[in-house]
């Protein structure tokens, strides 16, 4: 009869071996399937293939003879494209009440949860994603952004807000506990500018990429109102000047009119959510390139799918403040406000393929399917500053390369469909694809 101990150890040992990448990292790729959307044009290419070597990618376009012992994977009626890119994540988070989850899940189990699933969601077509605050006592996202860096685990490539920075009684503070307990909320919480500046300066101390604030108060918090201004106008403009000295760029959470105007004009990079657009705003927006992470589909999902703590106030906006914020959406859209993809789900209580729901919402605010799936690749890639390596298919660019049975361009939803993934040349999905090495070729 075998140990406890001995079995788990022996299951520790077998895990990394189900991690591995279907590829020898230096070998030559040829992939090929019915269409590919590069992500920088209005038609897909047809009859085309990607050639792959290393990391980059070699070449897209017509491909009569591969080269020589190059291995070639046949995708047949399926749509190659970028991989996609969420730009406002939560994977340390539980669904539901997450604040009270937040209380009774330690950061360690959080943050294994949370590197487990992000692995899942790259099987899904997520090859990057932007942490938008999480609800962790300590660095968890940092420290699972790192171990994917240094090739312990296979994963999404990450940009990390390791908090949502908030005031006393905001959308990141716990507001439901009597005044006698003493508890560590699930944001970080300041007042002041001293405060204001000290946890810019930590959370890049230990790791931080990106600053997330909010701006306003929250849909899914309890005790705020997302109508409510958090910051005054010096604590704001506090954050984000130490943010910019640090050359780090600052993402605001905001609803409110005035809370979104504030961002905008103090410098933030991008929008998060942006509920109560107005005229002035959208050309605040478009004039100084502010990015807008709408996030309209979760909202959809609690109403159809989830429950929350707070579902009285989701079931009010989904049925009087939706339809309004959906035509100033359509409006930005039409002005030629940056929009881009972000699904704001945590990693706790979703399959995988309920994120890429996200891109059809776009096609209610006008947007065409090339349209939307590039926000999720392109666009979102120029905003997190990876526009240079990633985000279309082109020779140079690091080969983050995923394939959708069928074609998403004639069926949005098909993006929750994915068949194959590679992430950096590395091939960590391939169902159904054929593959076989080419031949010698004589002189």
């Amino acid at each position: 009869m075998s140990h406890p101990k001995t079995d788990f150890i022996q299951r520790l040992l077998i895990l990394p071996l189900c991690l591995m990448p279907l590829t020898t990292l230096g070998e030559v790729i040829v992939i090929r399937a019915d269409r590919i959307i590069v992500g920088d044009s209005a038609h897909a290419l047809e009859g085309a293939a990607i050639v792959v070597e290393g990391d980059r990618i070699v070449s897209v376009g017509e491909q009569k003879i591969p080269p020589e012992n190059a291995r070639i994977i046949e995708l047949g009626d399926a749509t190659l494209m970028a991989g996609m890119i969420d730009a406002h994540a939560h994977p340390l988070l539980s669904s539901g009440d997450y604040q009270s989850l937040h209380l009774n899940q330690s950061s360690a189990y959080k943050s294994l949860r949370a590197a487990a699933f992000l692995q899942k969601l790259l099987q899904a077509g997520w090859t990057g994603v932007r942490v938008a605050g999480d609800g962790d006592v300590f660095y968890g996202a940092v420290d699972i952004k790192r171990t994917i860096d240094e090739g312990f685990i296979v994963g999404p490539r990450m940009a990390v807000a390791s908090h949502y920075i908030s005031i006393t009684g905001g959308g990141g503070d716990i507001n439901y506990a009597s005044p006698e307990q003493s508890l560590i909320a699930d944001g970080l919480v300041v007042d002041g500018v001293d405060e204001i500046r000290k946890a810019v300066r930590t959370e890049i101390k230990y790791g931080s990429d990106w600053i997330k604030v909010l701006a306003t108060g929250a849909y899914l918090s309890v005790g705020d109102s997302p109508k409510n201004v958090s910051f005054s106008p010096e604590e704001f403009q506090s954050l984000v000047n130490e943010a910019d000295r640090q050359g780090v760029p600052v993402m605001a959470h905001a609803h409110a009119t005035a809370g979104i105007k504030q961002a905008v004009l103090a410098g933030v990079r991008s929008i998060e959510h942006g509920t109560f657009l107005d005229d002035e705003v959208i050309q605040l927006m478009k004039k100084r390139g502010t990015w807008l992470i709408p996030t309209i589909y979760i909202g959809d999902y609690y109403e159809d799918e989830g429950t929350l703590r707070e579902d009285d106030r989701n079931t009010y906006y989904v049925e009087h403040e939706r339809p309004v914020w959906i035509s100033w959406l359509t409006k930005a859209h039409k002005q030629g406000v940056k929009i881009g993809v972000g699904v704001d789900f945590g990693g706790q209580g979703y399959t995988a393929n309920v994120f890429a729901r996200e891109f059809a919402t776009l096609t209610e605010i006008g947007m065409t399917n090339m349209e939307a799936i590039q926000a999720g690749t392109r666009v979102n890639a120029e905003m997190l500053g990876w526009g240079e390596k990633l985000g279309t298919l082109e020779a140079g660019k690091l080969a983050d390369i995923i394939a959708i049975a069928g074609n998403p361009l004639d069926d949005i939803r098909l993006l929750e469909n994915v068949s194959f993934v590679m992430i950096g040349g590395k091939v960590v999905k391939s169902a159904a694809a054929k593959i076989r090495q080419s031949e010698m070729l004589s002189n």
